[in-house]
């Protein structure tokens, strides 16, 4: 009875271990990560003159270095240009940082595991308030020497080194000295550069390489000048001393750029690139956000565009359930600055954004709703609609009105809401010139088109 009575105690004890052990399971699987890291990379750390050795099939035997790591009293944070996957590698075992990185690069098999291991800050670059969480973490761990230092690389995504896009702030925020870093691919066949290939395909390139040569320089640290100087500021400082380093220019370009990019490339678009349209100019001028650029992108490939990425008049105003009229002509030419009778995609969204941020515009929807519905119900019918654009544009007959109605009447229950008018406003700004009281009298009239409705 004793000896059962122990191995009863003893299998609890193990149960109870088991279940202790649950909750650190992943931090010993990211420590095995860690250690399984540094025997496929086999790093020669007593001569640093290899980053990956054969049997890691990467082939880099030489790693030109320029300059020195800062120490990290003296640079708590590090921000660096983006290539490929290589950098965060190369900075894993160079200096051990905590990488600030995208939320889905978590659900990546085995790179997930790693990036965990290296304390990694998260961050939804979709999300306000996931980007001030991780501003306050850079901040918190970049104040303490106990923690490693922070990398960051504001750029946002991989480019292919010839230029340098638009940076985010989260690195110049916190207003702690920063240190840049550039990395570089020298090649003559293979450009290394993670961009429009898929990464099974880029490593398996680089795999087949006799050599990959890679290159880093450590730039001198950059402080704020003083308390008050900006993040936008800092920020501008740092992209120039990177910029110059490595001999490029600098553009508007960001991450919003890569999703149209890859929406025109999926509705197979023969230029995608004629899509981009600087979206750090474009927040900076109007505030829009990239899933709001992407959505009028989405708007713009419903009209059609031409192989040159360009949309006609009446594909315009198809999409818009529009009838050509002089207001429908002014409308248009707001956009089709070029005069050439056919607009773009950056021209489109340039004039929808400008009416849609402009202080004017939501007292103008405000005052097309009142106009259009009745105070009793709060919601407009067909007919009311029929009734007000009749005697706006008395061209307009019963069949072209009900298309505008169908427009706004997104959940086909019969009814515009207050909640469907300003949702289709704010999808279709433009339409704000035909539903604004106060341009009613005004179809053959005036010289501005749109802009009179601010």
């Amino acid at each position: 009875m004793q000896e059962i009575s122990l191995e009863a105690r003893t299998k609890k004890n193990v149960l109870v271990l088991f279940f202790r052990m649950k909750d650190t399971l992943r931090c010993w699987v990211s420590f095995f990560s860690i250690g399984l890291i540094s025997v496929l990379y086999n790093i020669n750390i007593s001569t640093c003159s290899s980053l990956f050795s054969p049997s890691a099939h990467c082939s880099y035997q030489w790693i030109k270095r320029k300059g020195r790591p800062a120490p990290r009293e003296v640079a708590p944070i590090i921000v660096s240009n983006h290539v490929s996957y290589i950098e965060p590698i190369f900075y894993f075992y160079e200096l051990f940082p905590t990488i600030v990185a995208s939320e889905s690069h978590d659900a990546l098999p085995f790179v997930g595991t790693i990036i965990r291991a290296m304390q990694v800050i998260y961050v939804d670059r979709f999300s306000p308030s996931s980007r001030k969480h991780a501003v306050k973490e850079i901040k918190r761990r970049a104040s303490c020497n106990r923690f490693p230092r922070v990398l960051l690389f504001p750029e946002g995504t991989t480019t292919n080194g010839r230029s340098l896009i638009s940076f985010q702030l989260g690195a110049f925020i916190p207003g702690y000295p920063i240190q840049p870093v550039i990395v570089r691919y020298p090649h003559v066949h293979f450009d290394q550069s993670w961009g429009n290939v898929s990464l099974g395909k880029l490593m398996f390139r680089m795999f087949t390489q006799f050599h990959n040569f890679f290159e880093v320089e450590y730039l001198p640290v950059i402080s704020p000048l003083h308390d008050k100087e900006t993040a936008v500021h800092f920020r501008e400082r740092a992209c120039r001393a990177i910029a110059s380093a490595m001999n490029v220019v600098q553009t508007g370009h960001t991450y919003g750029d890569i999703m149209l990019y890859m929406k025109a490339q999926e509705a197979k678009q023969e230029n995608p690139s004629s899509f981009m349209v600087e979206m750090a100019t474009l927040e900076s001028l109007f505030h829009i956000r990239s899933l709001e650029a992407v959505e009028f992108l989405d708007k713009f490939l419903a009209m059609n565009p031409d192989p040159s990425g360009r949309v006609q008049y009446h594909n315009f105003l198809k999409v818009l359930r529009l009838k050509a009229c002089p207001l429908s002509e002014k409308m248009f030419a707001f956009i089709d600055v070029e005069k050439c009778g056919s607009i773009t995609f950056r021209q489109f969204l340039y004039g929808s954004s400008y009416v849609m941020k402009h202080r004017g515009f939501h007292q103008a929807c405000e005052e097309a709703f009142a106009e259009c519905s009745s105070a009793v119900k709060g919601y407009i019918v067909e007919q009311e609609l029929q009734d007000f654009m009749q005697h706006a544009i008395p061209s307009w007959n019963e069949n072209e009105v009900h298309e505008l109605f169908m427009l706004f009447d997104d959940d086909n229950d019969g009814r515009i809401t207050k909640d469907d008018f300003h949702s289709c406003l704010k999808k279709n700004p433009l339409l704000i010139a035909f539903l604004t009281p106060h341009l009613q009298h005004k179809e053959c009239g005036g010289n501005n088109g749109v802009l009179e409705i601010v």
